[in-house]
């Protein structure tokens, strides 16, 4: 999943990755401005797993000033709004993000 949202911030322009030690998706990761611009969760419960991932496509990032994200004091989060400086069109991001999905679990999404 990881992956399926580096691609579509690529297909925006946008330089994502992984930064080590830590879950979700960064942008600038190997810099000190390093900010999360997705995170990832699993829950396993009672024998069964669940997961998925919370994408700040135009999200209102003033809601994390009152909460510590994913327990990361000191380091920020963003949206794809925020790194291009204006408001992205949702279907599109979904259209692009179905399309690495499918593309990278070898599927056809229907």
């Amino acid at each position: 999943l990881e992956e399926a949202i580096i691609l579509t911030c690529a297909d925006y322009g946008i330089e994502a990755g992984r930064y080590p030690g830590f879950t979700g998706v960064w942008i600038e990761p190997d810099k000190p401005t390093a900010r999360k611009i997705c995170a990832m969760g699993v829950r396993a419960s009672r024998w069964v797993t669940m997961h998925g991932f919370a994408f700040n496509v135009n999200t209102d990032l003033d809601y994390f000033g009152n909460i510590i994200p994913c327990g990361i004091d000191d380091k920020d989060v963003t949206s794809l709004k925020r790194e291009l400086g204006k408001e992205v069109d949702m279907e599109d991001v979904k259209g692009k993000l179905k399309g690495h999905i499918a593309q990278l679990f070898e599927m056809q999404i229907v």
